[in-house]
């Protein structure tokens, strides 16, 4: 059981929100939440980085000189990995390097790295209605007041995205905005602070708990 405050638009503590949480064992939680990082990352690749070997290279079908008699040293193609313009050896290729991971052990991953982040948590009431249209200055003030500095990595998370709060996030640098059902490792381990709605904590423990 986990329990953390929850805070208003003015940053006043106005009650406190419980959730529980099935995580990994003490033992196994760092390797199961590196296991889905190394993945997520992995998966990101788009694996496309492609080279000719001198098979593929234009050109090169004629032996350059002769085998002797030159003085110089024997060539078959100007197509050489040698040669300038020639092919390239062991060079990559386009691969995939998506790594399976069972649906379990991912869920277990990000309820382990989620609860970890506890101490860093700032749950706050809906505020949506407070950002009558596109303001990043308040949306910023809002932040600071609630517990994170302009200079730390923020990850924001809603229940959904509502257009005023997107566009009031999107110019800032150290912030990053994402729905409840988007939740990830990657992001949850990034963030120096984690702000959330209490809508969000409701839908991620409906989503991902177990």
């Amino acid at each position: 059981m986990f329990e953390c405050v929850v805070k208003n638009w003015q940053g006043e503590q106005v009650g406190q929100k419980t959730f529980d949480f099935k995580v990994a064992k003490e033992e196994t939680a760092s390797h199961v939440v590196h296991r889905a990082l190394v993945r997520q990352m992995t998966n990101a690749r788009q694996g496309t980085a492609s080279t000719k070997t001198r098979s593929e290279v234009r050109g090169g079908g004629r032996k350059p000189w002769r085998q002797k008699g030159t003085g110089r040293a024997r060539a078959g193609s100007i197509r050489s990995p040698l040669w300038r313009g020639g092919g390239v050896i062991f060079g990559p290729k386009p691969r995939d390097f998506n790594i399976k991971m069972n649906r379990k052990e991912r869920r277990l991953a990000l309820r382990t790295a989620f609860a970890s982040r506890i101490d860093d948590l700032i749950v706050v009431e809906e505020f949506s209605e407070q950002i009558q249209r596109p303001k990043t200055k308040e949306l910023v003030g809002a932040i600071a007041r609630w517990g994170s500095d302009p200079e730390n990595q923020t990850l924001l998370i809603l229940s959904e995205r509502t257009e005023n709060v997107y566009l009031s996030a999107r110019n800032v640098e150290n912030l990053r905005l994402i729905a409840a059902d988007q939740l990830n490792v990657y992001d949850l381990l990034h963030a120096d602070k984690i702000v959330m709605t209490a809508s969000a904590l409701e839908k991620i423990q409906e989503v991902y708990g177990e």
